[in-house]
């Protein structure tokens, strides 16, 4: 097996809820946390680049939603990962379950993988530059440090 690094730490935290205007609120009110339509975001530094941010997004999320399936459970986690292509061929070779395909995106690269469990887990490969400039070209949003 290449000595590569697999998952470099948490990139986010989604979870289901009865209510998630009133979810966040009580978040805000009592904890400080400021969301927008997303949920929060929470910048951090990189620990190999101290220079470079680093985002994990919380995301409270509607009872009903479908993005968290085919796993039953009410949560899923997000994890930061260096080169996804490269983890997702090595995870097929290795037999888990992919949900999906790799979608690309101005921040980031995705793709949804299975546990022994169900579980569903997002695997995300960041572009944390774009999360830089949406929350400094704004003075509304503030990443939740």
């Amino acid at each position: 097996m290449e000595n590569k690094k697999r998952v470099t730490g948490i990139g986010g935290i989604f979870f289901k809820t009865k209510n998630v205007d009133t979810l966040k609120k009580w978040y805000e009110t009592h904890l400080g946390i400021k969301t927008d339509e997303y949920g929060a975001g929470f910048k951090s530094r990189q620990w190999s680049s101290p220079e470079k941010s680093h985002y994990l997004q919380w995301s409270p999320m509607k009872e009903d939603t479908e993005h968290l399936s085919p796993s039953e459970k009410p949560y899923m986690i997000n994890y930061r990962v260096d080169d996804l292509e490269w983890l997702v061929n090595e995870l097929r070779k290795e037999g888990v379950k992919i949900v999906d395909e790799i979608e690309t995106f101005d921040y980031g690269k995705f793709v949804h993988i299975l546990d022994l469990e169900g579980n569903k887990i997002e695997l995300w490969e960041p572009v944390d530059e774009v999360f830089d400039t949406y929350y400094d070209s704004d003075p509304k949003k503030e990443a939740n440090q």
